[in-house]
């Protein structure tokens, strides 16, 4: 019987089989140190004052049905959308976040609980670019029925620009307390064998809910940016001799 020889495909699969097995098991090599390994964790930082502000704005109603609460809702949220796009503010910076719609019951005790209602809330995320008009977007958001605000949120808008300069703060620091461990042990820093990337600090926490009340005068509501910090976090492994 004669031996069949391998096919076209089959011998090009089988060549190319052990260098994929090859690829599959391939690691980066690891730097090999003749002298002392030092990790150091700094921190670089930059300030900015912020130029948007992110606010969360809100409609709660109750009614009898749920179709009512939904209606009068839907009416309210949409005369307050219609109010933020009068003053200005553009569509991709207002997204709805939540819609919600729950019935409302009264407990009494040994009794079983009476459905009394139903109570529907909007809200959406509003972004202003312009802060300082914010305040004064938001008392006319509580006058076309806004009843619930959330916020503020201060931020910059392009950030990277910051963020690289507090990279370059980081690094700088990280060189500086490495030398200050090789003198105190008598050593020198001869290199760096890597640098990680430990990611920038979270923004502020927006204030508490503020639940707000329609009025019919009222001061206007102040907004202030104040400054905000940048900082990101690296570790550095140094090698001493």
């Amino acid at each position: 019987m004669k031996r069949q020889g391998l096919t076209a495909p089959l011998l090009a699969a089988a060549m190319m089989a052990p260098a994929a097995a090859g690829a599959q098991t391939a690691m980066t090599p690891v730097p090999t140190i003749a002298g002392t390994r030092l990790d150091i964790v700094a921190e670089g930082s930059v300030t900015r004052v912020p130029d948007v502000v992110t606010i969360s704005a809100g409609v709660m109603t109750q009614a009898q049905t749920a179709a009512a609460a939904m209606s009068e809702n839907a009416a309210r949220m949409s005369a307050a959308v219609a109010a933020l796009k009068r003053a200005g503010v553009a569509d991709r910076d207002i997204q709805t976040s939540a819609i919600n719609l729950s019935p409302q019951y009264r407990y009494a005790e040994n009794q079983p609980p009476v459905l009394t209602g139903y109570q529907a809330s909007n809200q959406v995320t509003v972004k202003f670019r312009d802060i300082k008009r914010a305040g004064p977007i938001l008392d006319t958001l509580v006058a076309q029925g806004a009843n619930q605000i959330n916020g503020p949120n201060f931020g910059v808008d392009q950030p990277e620009t910051a963020l690289d300069e507090a990279r370059t703060a980081a690094i700088t620091t990280a060189r500086k307390r490495a030398d200050l461990y090789a003198r105190a042990a008598g050593l020198s820093v001869r290199r760096i064998l890597a640098i990680t990337e430990g990611g920038s600090a979270p923004p502020p926490y927006p204030m508490p809910v503020m639940a707000m009340a329609r009025m019919d005068k009222a001061a206007e509501t102040p907004v202030e940016a104040g400054e905000q910090k940048l900082s990101v976090s690296v570790t550095v492994s140094f090698e001493l001799q």
